[in-house]
């Protein structure tokens, strides 16, 4: 019964039996955009700062300085979609034989489950990394949306959170039917992380979405705040850092917790460069700069991520870092480093 497997398919990999992906029981399988080979682009950065890089996240230290340097071409996998049936979503996993794809954590830890279960077909378009975090559900799952909305039935687990949340779905016309428990006789999935072409304009059909009627003014850029929000990434003078770039550089300043996304559009769209702490927040921003501006990131030298430089690669972006010091948490920047970095954009 699909309500121990839970249980069951734990059992079998503490026996050391590796599982299925969902995606090998697929009836059919197509290519959506085949693999193509990129150029990536190296980031911008001062001679000294890939020295102050301590350890990193979702890849090792040296995938991360290669994709720093750049300057290499990189094969991307396929974009494929899959079409099973007979599969069974439980508490935000879904099941089907023996393998299992879990989109979120689940809410319950025993064996057994509720029994009602409505039966339907769907696309499933969200992953574990986006329902973790907004700037992966914004950059990756927004666009995936785009393909499971071809099938005409995009579903989904995650309740839209209050906020900018709620406020993308609005303005990109996302209506998800949104499940905790489902029994679906037929499934459609996709592989879409390769940050490929077909990939791309879909990011620019999003752009193009939420800039809507707007006809951007251009501007020397946009400083994102993070504050104490999210995993904590405190940047002890960020506000000193936001205020020196208003006031030398003539950047704007916006808290994304307390802007409306049409407010952060407005500032970003036309912004030669939008800047911050490292972190989802800076999605915000990146979903609708223009081709050609700059992300620059103030990073923490014990948490170096690569996957806002694979956002910006993807839709012609630059990308620029400052390492800052400091660690578990609680950092500091140099703004003559942030300065001089900005001057390497001309």
């Amino acid at each position: 019964m699909t309500f121990f497997k839970p249980v069951t398919n734990r059992l079998r990999r503490l026996a050391g039996q590796q599982s299925p992906a969902l995606t090998d029981f697929a009836l059919d399988k197509w290519e959506i955009y085949p693999s193509e080979t990129v150029w990536q682009p190296p980031a911008i950065f001062l001679p000294d700062q890939l020295d102050r890089i301590r350890t990193t996240e979702f890849a090792d230290l040296p995938a991360t300085l290669k994709a720093c340097r750049g300057n290499y071409d990189i094969k991307l996998q396929p974009t494929m979609g899959y079409r099973l049936r007979d599969v069974d979503l439980v508490d935000g996993v879904l099941y089907h034989r023996n393998a299992e794809m879990h989109l979120r954590p689940r809410k319950w830890r025993g064996p057994l489950m509720p029994t009602r279960r409505e039966t339907l077909s769907g696309a499933i378009y969200e992953s574990w990394n986006g329902n973790r975090w907004f700037g992966m559900w914004l950059m990756d799952d927004c666009l995936t949306y785009q393909l499971a909305a071809d099938t005409g039935a995009p579903v989904a687990t995650r309740q839209p959170q209050p906020g900018n949340m709620s406020q993308f779905e609005s303005m990109l016309g996302m209506t998800p039917r949104r499940l905790d428990d489902a029994h679906f006789e037929e499934l459609f999935l996709f592989d879409d992380l390769a940050p490929n072409r077909h990939k791309a304009s879909r990011g620019v059909a999003m752009r193009q979405q939420l800039i809507g009627d707007l006809s951007p003014e251009p501007s020397p850029g946009v400083f994102l705040l993070r504050g104490a929000a999210g995993a904590r990434r405190v940047l002890r003078n960020e506000m000193e850092i936001a205020s020196r770039l208003e006031r030398d550089r003539g950047f704007r300043v916006i808290d994304p917790l307390a802007a409306t996304v049409d407010e952060i559009v407005a500032a970003c769209a036309g912004a030669r460069v939008v800047a911050g702490v490292e972190g989802s927040q800076l999605t915000n921003g990146v979903a609708v700069m223009p081709p050609g501006s700059t992300l620059l990131i103030i990073q923490p030298p014990d948490r170096m991520a690569v996957p806002l430089k694979i956002f910006t690669d993807r839709q012609s972006l630059r990308f620029a870092f400052v390492v800052a010091s400091g660690s578990g948490g609680d950092y500091e920047a140099d703004f003559d480093e942030i300065a001089r970095t900005l001057d390497l954009l001309d």
